[in-house]
């Protein structure tokens, strides 16, 4: 196939472009060339523009014709409209990726078809973490109004595996490898689901590769799974003997001012969005890596997060308001 993608030098689009290239599939890569554009040497057609540019997208996507357009780096609407315009209806079937954060929704369980977030008043020119998830539902929806029916959604939760930029699951394999006792954020129970960046491009291109159209949420195999777990598979993947958590409270953390990755601080729509069913994927062909594969495979990047004395600092200090407590 010819796939053109919007991005696909950093995390989730590089995923996409490795992955395409080994299968045989001729490249066509579109970014602003500021994060490793030229990663793949002559393995891809590079094409440099700035999206948010509509004169310099169309000049960029003037000369070709793809099969599928696969689009990992729109944010605001506009930018949809602007590639379908600069493509004029030469790009194929487009693969759009979304996220979890579009719903708005009543319960755990939800589905693909459940209650999505609506903006109100004038569209932001700029996403924020306020507006991030209503914007990617006007993003969805002007790539069905553009593209069509055939349009492949993936909707995404917590993203992980080599090349994370934002250290999601990096921060717990490195300090977990460690050992010892592992401060731990908020209620082991709250709910969690993560997909590794590699799942989402298997299973996008084997899904532009036969045709698969439709709204797909890609949060891994199961709709109950827990942090506790999570940290336990990644305790077990690469933790030494006598490692510990210590789940230090909501409450506690907030008040230091400290976040760590993964944990929603308390938040209760933070932790509804980690409960999606994930059965429509499932049936449609999405495998997934283990926890423990991810953990392994992360322990290749740098280190990042929290240090290790503030860590120490904030265990001495809960130890302490518990001992007093008691």
């Amino acid at each position: 196939m010819r796939i053109l993608i919007m991005g696909g030098t950093k995390f989730v689009g590089r995923h996409l472009a490795t992955t395409a290239i080994a299968a045989g599939h001729d490249v066509t890569l579109l970014n602003r060339g500021k994060s490793g554009g030229d990663l793949f040497g002559d393995s891809v057609r590079p094409l440099l523009a700035d999206r948010d540019d509509p004169d310099a997208l169309t000049a960029a996507l003037a000369d070709g014709e793809w099969d599928v357009t696969i689009d990992v780096c729109a944010y605001v609407p506009g930018q949809v409209t602007a590639l379908a315009d600069a493509l004029g209806g030469r790009g194929g079937q487009l693969a759009f990726v979304s996220t979890s954060s579009v719903y708005d929704p009543e319960g755990p369980g939800f589905t693909e078809d459940s209650r999505l977030l609506e903006l109100d008043g004038p569209v932001p020119t700029e996403s924020t973490p306020a507006t991030y998830g209503g914007l990617k539902v006007l993003c969805e929806r002007v790539a069905l109004d553009r593209f069509g029916p055939a349009t492949l959604i993936v909707r995404p939760t917590y993203v992980v595996g080599p090349w994370d930029h934002h250290g999601t699951l990096d921060y717990w394999a490195h300090r977990v490898a460690r050992g010892g006792e592992v401060l731990a954020p908020g209620d082991p129970d709250a709910p969690m689901q993560i997909i590794d960046a590699r799942d989402i491009a298997d299973f996008t291109l084997a899904g532009v590769a036969t045709g698969l159209a439709g709204t797909f949420h890609l949060v891994g195999d199961s709709g109950t799974a827990t942090f506790r777990e999570l940290l336990d598979a990644v305790r077990d993947a690469v933790g030494p003997p006598g490692t510990t958590f210590t789940w230090v409270d909501d409450a506690f953390l907030l008040a230091e001012g400290d976040r760590l990755p993964l944990w929603s601080a308390g938040d209760p729509s933070e932790d509804l969005i980690s409960t999606a069913d994930p059965r429509a994927s499932l049936a449609a062909g999405l495998t997934v890596r283990s926890v423990a594969t991810s953990a392994r495979d992360v322990l290749d990047s740098p280190a990042t997060g929290m240090s290790a004395d503030r860590e120490a600092e904030l265990l001495t200090r809960w130890h302490a308001r518990a001992d007093l407590a008691g």
